[in-house]
């Protein structure tokens, strides 16, 4: 079978489960039943029940992650749709995404010790929370493994797109700006996704907590390691 017969059958099945994860998602609304987790889960499932390797898949899936960057271009319309609410609100916005960008870094480097883990495990922990290239090019300038940074980066982006908004409601947290640097500056892409869904303004924030984040992340995390490991 040829790469393009693979790839092709990869995007199909990929797409089927993704639209009917979907469909799930809108009959039984639910934060376990959102698209990114069950498709990601029925994925994994299907390829170990096959026996089909990561890298045949990824034949197809190199394709798709190849929209990944006219797709986060284009969270940049809603943030031009709400701009005169972000420049209205820019010295909060700036304060938000630096403290949380901290936030991230630290409570991975506290989890981490916490846990025992060891050191390569533990730098590949702490760019958790930006996006997978960006964190993946922090991970192995402090030493860290890219590949282990880019898996944990999923976990926390699934995590906070699953687990965000139930956790705003149950702290009391309902403004539109206050939940989109939560987001953004947490679940980088896939937490700005959900936030998207949820309200575009609070989608907007989230966009420029997401680049923000990992401007400051990039600059915090080797000044937290040389100073902490």
């Amino acid at each position: 079978m040829n790469d393009s017969l693979i790839g092709l059958l990869a995007i199909s099945a990929t797409l089927i489960v993704f639209f009917t994860a979907r469909k799930l998602n809108q009959k039984f609304p639910h934060p376990f039943t959102l698209p990114v987790l069950t498709s990601t889960i029925i994925l994994v499932i299907g390829l170990l029940i096959l026996r089909i390797p990561y890298e045949t898949y990824f034949i197809g899936g190199r394709w798709i992650e190849a929209f990944l960057g006219p797709a986060v271009v284009a969270l940049a319309y809603p943030l031009y749709q709400h701009r005169k609410i972000l420049v209205d609100y820019t010295f909060p916005i700036l304060i938000g995404t630096l403290l949380g960008s901290f936030l991230g870094v630290a409570s991975g480097l506290l989890f981490g010790k916490w846990m025992g883990l060891d050191r390569l495990l533990l730098l590949s922990l702490l760019p958790k929370s930006v996006t997978s290239p960006i964190a993946m090019d922090v991970a192995a300038s402090i030493g860290g493994s890219p590949t282990l940074a880019a898996v944990l980066v999923m976990v926390a982006g699934i995590g906070g797109a699953v687990m965000g908004h139930s956790l705003f409601r149950w702290v009391g947290i309902d403004h539109h700006l206050a939940r989109g640097l939560g987001m953004g500056s947490a679940s980088h892409a896939i937490g700005t996704a959900r936030s998207m869904e949820s309200d575009l303004r609070e989608g907007a924030a989230s966009t420029v907590a997401m680049v923000l984040s990992a401007i400051f992340t990039s600059v915090l995390t080797p000044i937290i390691v040389a100073v902490f490991l």
